[in-house]
């Protein structure tokens, strides 16, 4: 979702995570999209505007407060584990 704060389309969006190191087939991108609007996470609509149509998908409201917890709580947890690797003094 955190790639998502503009719009993009999928297929885009799975170049954008390829080059950050994430292999994701689309068999398993396309369907999550889907997941994550149908639960208010993302938004969706349709561009028209080209020659191919093409749907652009965006963090919505919920999504967004939601992604910021979780960043967050991984931050909360990347501290403890830090400390526990530096046998757990601080």
């Amino acid at each position: 979702m955190a790639t998502l704060s503009e719009p993009r389309y999928g297929y885009a969006l799975l170049e954008s995570l390829s080059s950050a190191g994430f292999s994701v087939d689309g068999n398993t991108l396309y369907p999550l999209l889907r997941r994550l609007e149908k639960q208010g996470l993302l938004e969706s609509e349709w561009n028209t505007d080209e020659p191919r149509p093409r749907k652009f998908y965006r963090v919505s409201a919920l999504g967004t407060a939601i992604l910021n917890d979780l960043i967050d709580e991984w931050r909360t947890l990347n501290t403890s584990i830090e400390s526990l690797s530096r046998g757990g003094t601080e």
